[in-house]
């Protein structure tokens, strides 16, 4: 799943492919930001990822299906 993640005062944004589920990245946001703390998501490579919930202008997710790679039927 594709992630995108928005940093208030910061023009790029931050793009991660994960493995985990809508359900855990949603439940993770939810918790940072009620909370106050930190949002952490962990990349399929295994990296981790850590943004401070005050400064999280947006997270969007994407397409759970797997990107076609190759020249399949159109």
């Amino acid at each position: 799943m594709e992630i995108t993640i928005g940093v208030r005062n910061v023009s790029r944004e931050i793009t991660l492919e994960s493995t985990q589920s809508a359900d855990d990245v949603l439940a993770a946001v939810e918790k940072a930001l009620s909370d106050n703390t930190n949002l952490v998501l962990q990349d399929e490579k295994g990296r981790h990822v850590v943004v401070p919930s005050a400064a999280l202008g947006f997270v969007e997710l994407g397409p759970t299906e797997q990107r076609r790679v190759g020249f399949g039927l159109l």
